[in-house]
């Protein structure tokens, strides 16, 4: 059962008298409101990666808002739709596409979104200037946010959420499981000039380099790139003892298939990071002996305000859609999808036929969610929008022919 919020008696009686008709005319704080009139629905909208390379990520995250809106239910007597939804390629060029998309509808409220840093560091910009709001589940570079030292990261933009966590944890969890549970002192990290790899790579090699680890080696591949020995070879000359290579399949599945035969290599140990951690990947048999760090999907009795928690969303989902998620950030996206539907209630006011959704209202709204029960644990946001539970672990890949098995066999885990 949904809680509602408690209001005072002066603002009780004047959003009664609203609904019935009377009182003053709703009036539009700084950035405007959207009206939903009769018969029509509260417009949100999912903006995920859905083709692609990295569908595998942006599909259950489109899933898990299309289950949260099921589950919340009407809000004030009005349903709620994504539209059809839309598609952030994982790339700049796509967020900022779908972005335009968006802001051209001035009855859209808000977004869910996007699964890739990169495209959000594009469509944040127009979504924020447009007044709208948008909540990721999966976007993880500290750029979007902040430093965690009070400093707005470079891409950050009023009005931009996320329930993902922030990959300065991430990295710190890296270096701590591979400096004091392995013993490893000198490693490589490969990136591939996205945001999110490129921010997780920076963010454990800083780390490293604090607990008095040496990194020999920090480079990058790109997109597209199938043969992966000239950089596997520039990673030998360094000697490390292990490759940290927070990238996305397939240039992933690449290194993972072909370091085998870069003299130096054979032994090294091998990091990933949550853009591996999925199926594709995982179920190959050079993943097997792959490390992966990523959020802590040991969800245990958490519970969405909605009720549901993760054996209950998991089989919702299988039922559903006939598989379960294909990546780690489906309860991220259910959680997000709930907090806006949420601060959309709180902040809705009914008057006559019509609802009102003040756009500022709702950022500040948002701003203030401390306590919020999730799936993924208590949600509260700071000033830079990071409201996820920031608890990280690392699994280890022994059974590549058992995915449930290796995504279980947690090795080491991070709580800040």
């Amino acid at each position: 059962m949904k809680k509602t919020r408690m209001f005072g008696f002066g603002l009780v009686f004047a959003l009664i008298a609203a609904a019935c008709g009377g009182g003053a005319d709703f009036t539009a704080g700084p950035l405007g409101a959207v009206e939903v009139g009769p018969g029509e629905q509260i417009q949100i909208r999912s903006l995920q990666a859905i083709t692609g390379d990295v569908a595998f990520l942006g599909v259950p995250n489109q899933r898990g808002i299309e289950l949260a809106i099921k589950d919340y239910g009407d809000i004030n007597g009005f349903s709620v739709t994504i539209g059809t939804g839309l598609d952030d390629l994982c790339s700049a060029e796509g967020g900022q596409a779908a972005a335009q998309t968006i802001v051209a509808d001035d009855k859209v409220v808000g977004v869910i979104g996007t699964s890739c840093s990169g495209a959000a560091a594009a469509a944040s910009p127009l979504i924020s200037a447009a007044g709208m709001v948008m909540i990721s589940p999966s976007n993880t570079s500290p750029s979007l946010t902040s430093d965690l030292k009070g400093n707005a990261g470079k891409d950050y933009n009023p009005g931009y959420y996320r329930t993902a966590h922030n990959d300065l944890f991430q990295g710190q969890a890296v270096a701590e499981f591979a400096y004091n549970e392995l013993g490893i002192r000198k490693a490589a990290a490969i990136h591939d000039g996205d945001p999110y790899t490129d921010g997780l790579a920076t963010a454990f090699s800083d780390a490293f380099q604090k607990l008095g680890g040496e990194i020999v080696v920090y480079t990058a591949v790109n997109k597209g790139d199938t043969d992966m020995s000239a950089v596997l070879t520039e990673v030998a000359a360094g000697s490390p003892e292990m490759l940290f290579f927070p990238i996305f399949p397939p240039e992933g599945n690449f290194i993972a298939e072909q370091i085998g035969s870069i003299p130096g290599l054979e032994n090294v140990t091998l990091i990933a990071a949550d853009g591996l951690l999925v199926d594709n990947f995982m179920e190959i048999p050079a993943a097997k002996g792959v490390y992966h760090s990523g959020p802590d999907l040991r969800f245990g009795s958490n519970k969405s305000s909605t009720g549901v928690d993760a054996e209950a969303f998991l089989a919702e989902y299988q039922a559903a859609y006939g598989e379960a998620p294909s990546a780690p950030f489906w309860a991220h996206s259910y959680d997000a999808t709930v907090m806006l539907l949420t601060a959309i209630e709180k902040v809705a006011v009914v008057q006559g036929d019509s609802l009102f959704i003040d756009r500022q209202a709702l950022r500040d709204e948002l701003d203030k969610t401390s306590g919020f029960p999730g799936i993924i644990g208590t949600l509260t946001c700071d000033k830079f929008g990071d409201c996820g539970a920031q608890r990280i672990s690392i699994i280890l890949n022994d059974s590549p022919d058992d995915l449930e098995k290796a995504k279980s066999n947690v090795v080491f885990d991070f709580a800040p």
